[in-house]
């Protein structure tokens, strides 16, 4: 199951369990901490966290969520940042795994954590953030979750300022921004933009140009013409020589609605035909034609567009960096 960044506070997420960011003696804090005490009711969880006495830092302990929405609180106890010198990465990553493993093991099928020791504790939120998507990425490569990650605002992304200004100076090329042009190039970008937001399955494959270094032959272009969406999906998986399991988890997709895309009647949206190009390591020629087989087009009127164009001309497939890029400039997330 997938792995998305939100913004928004925490103790209001419907879900199994969220992770609460605790201190070893699992006392009232502030931050996190504080509204999740604040939420859950704030008797009751002292008690319950009495009960228990304690938890080591990297490790992880479970109450019942009380009046919150989840049924379980985790509390973990991230390290304080002392440099990075003193194991803090290791004790940081413990946090998530613990976190994960007992969430499991109580049967939860979705969590939802805090940024952790990123707030008083003084962890980098860059660091931070680094550390949370390895080790939830590395969960749920054998694990079936959801989990989601929710922060306060867009910079908890925290890109690389070499990243954000390749993102960006290829925004500044590409995107066509509609409030700038006259009134009739307006309409008819706004035109384009519904018209590639908006399914239609029996539209034939759109073909545009591609840098020579990536076309295909017309061979390969007429032997395919008639394949559905599906078709090609599955057509792709088994040329790249990969498995349902290994294309769904790098796409970020939950395994029922990848079942769904077997049928040829399913129409995907937008987001998860592009997060199977990702997953299946298209290039750009390629990706045009998978959106096509289910009645989209990449637009240059679509700032989501133009950064899921940037990385798949780049060669950068790793869809959890391209979901920082996305969250970073407030775009939608793919998969999920």
């Amino acid at each position: 199951m997938p792995f998305e960044l939100i913004r928004g506070d925490i103790t209001a997420l419907k879900l199994d369990a969220i992770v609460n960011a605790a201190n070893t003696s699992l006392a009232p804090g502030g931050g996190v901490c504080g509204a999740v005490f604040a939420a859950a009711g704030y008797d009751e969880m002292e008690r319950a966290c009495r009960a228990i006495g304690g938890c080591g830092v990297g490790q992880a302990v479970v109450t019942k969520g009380f009046a919150l929405p989840a049924r379980y609180v985790i509390h973990t106890v991230g390290p304080i940042w002392r440099g990075g010198g003193c194991g803090e990465a290791a004790l940081l990553k413990s946090c998530y795994r613990n976190s994960l493993l007992l969430a499991e093991a109580k049967g939860c099928r979705s969590v939802a954590f805090p940024l952790i020791s990123a707030g008083t504790f003084g962890y980098p939120k860059k660091e931070a953030l680094e550390i949370a998507v390895e080790a939830i990425r590395e969960f749920l490569r054998e694990h079936e979750m959801y989990v989601c990650l929710a922060v306060y605002d867009r910079s908890a992304a925290a890109l690389s300022e070499a990243l954000l200004g390749s993102v960006r100076a290829y925004i500044d090329d590409h995107y066509v921004q509609a409030h700038s042009a006259p009134r009739g190039a307006v309409e008819f970008q706004l035109q384009r933009r519904q018209l590639a937001e908006q399914p239609s399955p029996a539209a034939p494959p759109v073909f545009q140009a591609a840098p020579a270094a990536s076309r295909r032959s017309l061979e390969d272009l007429l032997g395919h013409m008639a394949e559905t969406f599906s078709q090609m999906l599955l057509r792709l998986i088994d040329e790249k020589g990969m498995t349902d399991v290994e294309v769904y988890k790098r796409a970020n997709l939950d395994r029922k609605l990848f079942s769904k895309l077997r049928r040829r009647d399913y129409s995907p949206s937008k987001p998860t035909v592009l997060a199977l190009a990702v997953a299946l390591r298209l290039n750009l020629d390629e990706t045009r034609d998978l959106l096509g087989r289910a009645g989209y087009a990449l637009s240059h009127s679509s700032k989501f567009d133009v950064i899921v164009e940037y990385f798949i001309v780049e060669g950068v497939f790793d869809i959890y960096e391209i979901n920082q890029a996305l969250f970073a400039f407030d775009q939608r997330l793919l998969g999920a």
